[in-house]
C-alpha cells in the first residue's frame, strides 16, 4: 500500500511505522541525488513555514531553511515570540496556523511541540525537545545506509554516554522501529526511563530488533556503529562536574573502536562535539577540570571511522524529505 504522509506532524518516531520511516529515508536519498545532480525542486512552491527556536541551533535551523528554499518555499525564523509569555501556547498555535503552512519547533518540553500540532491545524515538525530528536535519527539512519554495507536489520549500533537524553531515547526508538540491534553503554543511572524502554522493547518484539543496556565496554564488540553525544544537554550546564566524573569511562577512544573488532565500524555524533579545545566551553572545561576532550577523543573524531560531517549534511536531506512528504507536492518536481 502506498505511503501517504500529507498533513501529518513529525513529533516522535513512535508515531511512525517502519514502512513510513522507510519511505522518508528513500525519499531523502532521492532528494539528495536530485540536489547533487543540480535539479531544482518545486514541491514546496507557495508554501510558508515558520521556525520557532527556544534553544540555540546550527544544523537544525540551517537544514530547515536550505531544505525549504531548495524546494521553493519561504521561511520565517522566530526566536522572540510572545508564546508562553504574553500569549498562551494555544493562542500562538492558532495564529501561526492561520499564517503558515508548516511549523518547526526546537525547545525544551515535548508537550509544547505536541500542543502546537494539536491547535495549529498544520503539520508541526520537532526540531528537538528534551525528550526526542526525530529529524536527527533520520539523518543517522541515512548515513548508516550510505556507510555500512549491511541492511539496517543487520546493523548493531552502540550508543555511549548519557543514554537518557533526547538522543539516547530517539536512537533506541529508531533502532527498534527499523529492526536494528541497539545497545547503550552507559552508567545505569543514565539509562532511559523504564516506561520508554518498555515501549521500545514492545516495538522490537514486532520488528526483530534487540535492546540492550550495559555498564561494561564489552557491549561494543561486534558494533557496526559507535555513537555518542555531549555529556551535558542544553539546560543542564550545572551538571558538568558530575557528568565528567560519571561519564569519563564511557568516552569513545581508539581503544573502544578497536574493541569492536570491526575494521569497518563507523563513528557518528549529532554535534556539536567537545573533542578538542576549539570552543570556549571546551577551554573552560580544560581550565576547571584539566581534560582536553570529553565524549569522544580527537583522534577518533578526526579518524577515517568518523562520518559526523556526512551525518550533518544529511540533516538537510532528511528534513527536506519530512517537509516534502507532509506538506509538499512531489508531482511539481517532474
Amino acid at each position: 500500500m502506498a505511503v501517504d504522509l500529507k498533513g501529518r506532524s513529525f513529533l516522535t518516531l513512535k508515531d511512525y511505522t517502519p514502512e513510513e520511516i522507510r519511505y522518508l529515508l528513500d525519499l531523502a536519498h532521492r532528494l539528495k541525488a536530485d540536489k547533487k545532480a543540480g535539479k531544482i525542486g518545486h514541491s514546496l512552491d507557495g508554501k510558508n513555514i515558520v521556525l520557532i527556536f527556544d534553544k540555540t541551533s546550527t544544523r537544525t535551523r540551517c537544514s530547515f531553511e536550505v531544505a525549504c528554499y531548495d524546494e521553493g518555499g519561504h521561511v520565517t525564523f522566530l526566536s522572540n515570540s510572545q508564546m508562553g509569555k504574553k500569549e498562551s501556547l494555544e493562542d500562538t498555535a492558532r495564529v501561526l496556523g492561520r499564517l503558515y503552512d508548516g511549523i518547526e519547533y526546537r525547545g525544551f518540553e515535548q508537550r509544547v511541540v505536541e500542543q502546537l500540532a494539536e491547535f495549529s491545524g498544520v503539520p508541526v515538525w520537532n526540531g528537538l525537545t528534551d525528550m526526542f530528536h526525530p529529524t536527527q535519527i533520520l539523518a543517522d539512519l541515512m548515513t548508516i545506509e550510505e556507510s555500512v554495507s549491511k541492511p539496517l536489520k543487520e546493523v548493531k549500533l552502540v550508543y555511549a554516554g548519557d543514554a537518557r537524553n533526547n538522543m539516547g531515547n530517539s536512537l533506541m526508538i529508531g533502532c527498534a522501529k527499523m529492526g536494528m540491534s541497539f545497545a547503550a553503554f552507559a552508567p545505569k543511572e543514565l539509562w532511559p526511563e523504564e516506561k520508554l524502554v518498555s515501549e521500545a522493547k514492545a516495538i522490537a518484539a514486532q520488528t526483530g530488533a534487540s535492546i540492550e543496556f550495559s555498564e561494561d565496554v564489552s557491549v561494543v564488540e561486534g558494533a557496526d556503529v559507535l555513537y555518542t553525544d555531549v555529556w551535558v544537554s542544553m539546560g543542564e550546564e550545572a551538571l558538568f562536574e558530575e557528568r565528567i566524573r560519571k561519564l569519563s569511562p564511557y568516552r569513545i577512544t581508539m581503544d573502544v573502536v578497536r574493541r569492536t573488532g570491526n575494521e569497518d565500524v563507523i563513528f557518528l555524533h549529532c554535534l556539536p562535539s567537545f573533542h578538542d579545545l576549539g570552543t570556549s566551553v571546551g577551554r573552560e572545561i580544560y581550565e576547571k577540570y584539566g581534560i582536553t576532550e570529553m565524549e569522544v577523543s580527537d583522534e577518533v573524531f578526526r579518524s577515517r571511522y568518523s562520518r559526523a560531517f556526512d551525518e550533518a549534511e544529511n540533516r538537510m536531506h532528511t528534513i527536506k524529505a519530512v517537509m516534502v512528504a507532509t506538506l509538499g507536492d512531489l508531482s511539481r518536481n517532474g
